[in-house]
């Protein structure tokens, strides 16, 4: 790979939160950067930092194929890839329409795998490059009413394994990026979701309770994470000469993945559904 300074960055879902400090971090250590996101009018700030902005949807493969072709054409190469475009659903299990659970899954999963397979032989060509793959600490652990989001990124650890196996040969490395809480937009949505999807049937005083942790969790006064914390680990993960396979970073993400690996299921169970 090139030097420190100077890699060939493409940051997906760059129009806000993670994304955003993810492209900005490396324009202002010095890489090249393009920002692939669906609402291109929101990468000014982007744009205005030297970096590159492409309209695209994840889920389109017409729109990756254009993205990774610009890229390479502009460039001659990718260095790095960020996978960090995601979506996500809340509402019980049973309530969730099933287009919703699937576009969850086209984003979080078959979209970033479809952009891998795109960029990856370009990589292979140099026998150089890093793929970051932002999961979630809900990669690992899970809470109630957010079947659908963990399923995703608990498929997308399994995908980033294989992925980091059958690549290392190739000089690639795969790095996963576990965030806790972090200020998105995520946070702003959750509520309101929980209560539109199951705030009326069975789960509703699940769904009430669980919007009013989440309003607590991001709201104002919350100890959530600004977005560069992740911005700043991918920056260090491009620059290391051999990265680990996981970042856990953010509020909280440490120390909920420790109590989920110590704690037996059960108990683990009780802890989360457990109300105050």
């Amino acid at each position: 790979m090139s030097g420190v300074k100077g890699r060939v960055c493409l940051v997906t879902g760059a129009s806000s939160g993670i994304g955003r400090a993810t492209a900005l971090e490396l324009l202002r250590a010095g890489h090249t950067v393009y920002g692939l996101a669906r609402r291109v009018e929101r990468m000014d700030v982007l744009r205005d930092a030297g970096g590159h902005a492409i309209g695209a949807d994840v889920t389109s493969d017409a729109d990756l194929q254009r993205a990774v072709r610009t890229v390479v054409d502009a460039q001659g190469r990718i260095d790095v890839l960020v996978n960090n475009a995601g979506t996500s659903v809340y509402g019980a299990a049973e309530d969730v329409p099933m287009e919703r659970a699937r576009q969850v899954f086209e984003v979080n999963l078959f979209g970033l795998a479809r952009l891998t397979q795109l960029v990856l032989p370009h990589m292979r060509e140099r026998r150089s490059g890093t793929i970051v793959n932002v999961s979630s600490i809900g990669g690992e652990i899970a809470l109630p009413l957010g079947a659908w989001y963990h399923a995703s990124k608990h498929a997308l650890e399994g995908y980033s394994d294989s992925l980091r196996e059958e690549v290392g040969r190739f000089g690639v490395r795969v790095v996963v990026v576990q965030p806790g809480i972090i200020k998105t937009e995520f946070g702003d949505d959750t509520p309101r979701e929980l209560r539109e999807i199951s705030g009326h049937g069975a789960y509703a005083d699940d769904a009430e309770w669980m919007a009013r942790r989440a309003e607590a969790g991001f709201g104002p006064g919350s100890r959530a994470s600004d977005p560069r914390v992740v911005g700043r680990a991918v920056l260090r993960i491009v620059a290391a000469r051999d990265p680990k396979p996981r970042y856990a970073v953010g509020y909280l993400a440490g120390l909920l993945l420790w109590v989920n690996r110590l704690l037996p299921d059960r108990l683990y169970d009780k802890m989360v559904t457990r109300r105050a």
